[in-house]
């Protein structure tokens, strides 16, 4: 839709949105588990081929360790709240 501004020619400074996905554990789930997790699914979004698909879906696969996951995490949701409270959105509206 090239007849359609971007965010940036409409006038909004400093916009940035990503959509982004990532597996989570239950509270209490021991250490060692999610360390393990963290590196099995490291090992596949790394391999050439999910790469490359993901790549096809315009998907910029990328990793995280558990601590930078949990600080994006919360800078995420303090982000979103912030342009929820701006708004005034309701989620009984």
């Amino acid at each position: 839709m090239p007849e359609v501004p971007t965010i940036a020619e409409a006038g909004v400074k400093g916009y940035e949105t990503t959509i982004w996905l990532g597996i989570m554990a239950p509270t209490g789930t021991p250490k060692p588990v999610i360390d393990r997790l963290n590196a099995e699914i490291t090992k596949v979004v790394n391999r050439a081929d999910v790469k490359r698909i993901w790549g096809e879906q315009g998907a910029q696969p990328m990793t995280m360790s558990v601590a930078e996951f949990e600080r994006y995490l919360h800078a995420d949701i303090a982000k979103w709240a912030k342009v929820v409270k701006i708004s005034g959105a309701r989620a009984d509206q």
